[in-house]
């Protein structure tokens, strides 16, 4: 066993070693970021860390100190003199609405794609991709990591297949680059990744370019592995290191992670603000909540405790179900690129692997009193309260048993199934990934598991809600949204940080595929 870790640990040293982190918005602008985050010169804080510097650092820093006790002095002006400030590319395009949802996703492809960037402007907190991409939409004006695979079931659909390789090759590069995929391409982002679906995306190309593409990315794969299993061989039983949590039978899962104990710099008032109300060390909140936000769940009662308040938010002590079924899936993944290279011992041991976390997701997070898969609290060794879509992610890798996923299915129709598709969670919270909201990616999973343990005709109910309540909101708005509201269809979908965002690339991938594949009327 030793040989054959030694022999994988080979694939991953093929690629070169992670650079040093490049520098933020915050380390670069130290006393002005504060003064422009916490005096909310702009209203969504993701704008200042998204401007350009038009000079260096210095000089800017230079200059404020000069100017801004001077009678008479605004900040916002300032800042426009010396960043030029991001740009929505999607406020000046207008859609069609009469030439119907078809044409207006295929133009979507082209306003939301961006050019290889191999160089960026100094200072930017962008980094540079070598290909081109898409970007979600909004605010969101750089790739996002999970965002892309649902994205890329659109991409496929639309037989823009060179597209597809593309934004996988920049996720390998970045792989390459930092050891693992951040969650979107900017230096703020690099203290964490996202939900680990850079395999699925593989899989997805090797559907069009054959089984060879297992092997081509074979090496990123196993260095996401290892990025997410980092500590994982010093754990005792109940302790965690980062992302590797050893529970109390011995078994190695997963948590989200985020390497900083500091506030999110595009959020970074919101942060301060939730620490400043809350009676735990400002360190721990920030880990947690950017824990939240590397889950891709920013936010949810998912990760908060009974009071249901932002402030109890303990993510880093939750081992998510959807996390590790993701990795699991990346373990047989691997196996399967080692079969296709004749090296069956290597092969065997991934499988192995692989059959351990199944038997330790079955194990932990099947709660046999709700007939639902939840989250596992680590720390308090009992599975979590809180019952959510999360919970469809052992259909649709599966790994559930039938009677388990039955259950789901009784489940899922009887509390979370909606007028539109169905809710993220059953709490109304306020957060938006609470009920009363609903998430292209969440509603594809489900719709998968249930396909996989034949459940179809709930599927298609899913599929074709989930396509009308896209198609009337566009034929209302000549938008397609971010996230939408399933129970009162009426109504758009409210909460978070930020107003609802339109565009917007999962929502337009996962919406193309649906069209596609699901019968007009269920029978």
């Amino acid at each position: 066993m030793r040989h054959l870790l030694l022999s994988t640990l080979c694939v991953v040293c093929i690629v070169p070693a992670a650079l040093a982190q490049p520098t933020t918005p915050r380390q670069l602008f130290p006393g002005l970021f504060e003064a422009v985050q916490l005096g909310r010169v702009f209203p969504d804080n993701k704008t200042f860390v998204d401007a350009v510097p038009l000079q260096s650092p210095s000089t800017i820093l230079t200059a404020w100190e000069q100017q801004r006790h001077q009678p008479g002095f605004r900040l916002d002006a300032f800042l426009k003199v010396h960043f030029q400030l991001p740009a929505d590319d999607a406020l000046s395009y207008r859609s069609e609405v009469s030439k119907g949802i078809r044409h207006h996703l295929d133009t979507l492809w082209t306003v939301l794609q961006r050019p290889a960037s191999a160089q960026v402007p100094q200072y930017s907190s962008l980094l540079p991709l070598p290909k081109p991409y898409i970007v979600p939409g909004g605010r969101f004006r750089e790739v996002y990591y999970w965002d892309s695979y649902f994205t890329m079931l659109g991409l496929r659909e639309a037989h823009k297949v060179d597209l597809m390789r593309s934004m996988i090759d920049n996720f390998a590069y970045l792989i390459d680059q930092y050891g693992f995929v951040p969650n979107g391409n900017r230096t703020y982002y690099l203290t964490r990744s996202q939900p680990p679906f850079f395999c699925l995306m593989v899989n997805l190309l090797a559907q069009e370019q054959g089984d060879t593409v297992l092997i081509r990315y074979q090496p990123q794969m196993v260095r996401e592995y290892f990025y997410w299993m980092a500590g994982a061989d010093s754990l005792a039983c109940n302790q965690a290191t980062q992302r590797a949590v050893r529970l109390s039978g011995g078994e190695i899962l997963n948590r989200y992670w985020d390497s900083s104990t500091e506030p999110r710099e595009e959020s970074y008032a919101e942060d301060v603000a939730v620490a400043q109300n809350s009676n735990r060390p400002p360190a721990e909140v920030y880990r947690d909540i950017r824990a939240a936000a590397a889950s891709g769940w920013d936010f949810s009662t998912r990760w908060f405790d009974a009071s249901a308040t932002l402030s109890s938010i303990h993510t880093t002590s939750l081992v998510p179900v959807d996390l590790n079924c993701l990795i699991l899936n990346l373990e047989q993944t691997i196996a399967r690129s080692f079969i296709l290279k004749h090296q069956s011992a290597e092969a065997r041991m991934w499988q192995r692997r692989a059959q351990n976390r199944k038997h330790a997701i079955l194990r932990y997070c099947w709660h046999e009193k709700e007939g639902w898969f939840t989250d596992y609290n680590w720390q308090l060794r009992s599975k979590a309260s809180a019952n959510t879509l999360a919970g469809v992610f052992p259909l649709t890798f599966q790994i559930a048993t039938r009677r388990q996923a039955r259950s789901v299915k009784t489940k899922l129709e009887s509390t979370f199934l909606r007028k539109g598709g169905v809710l993220t969670t059953l709490n109304t919270s306020g957060q938006q990934w609470d009920a009363p909201n609903a998430w292209a990616p969440l509603q594809y999973m489900t719709i998968q598991g249930l396909n996989h343990y034949h459940h179809t005709y709930l599927a298609d109910t899913i599929s074709v809600r989930w396509i009308k309540i896209n198609t009337r909101v566009f034929q209302q708005t000549g938008k397609l949204l971010e996230k939408y509201n399933v129970s009162d269809t009426s109504l758009p979908a409210g909460g978070g940080e930020y107003p609802l965002q339109d565009g917007f690339g999962w929502t337009n991938g996962v919406l193309l595929y649906l069209l596609n594949h699901t019968p007009k009327d269920p029978k």
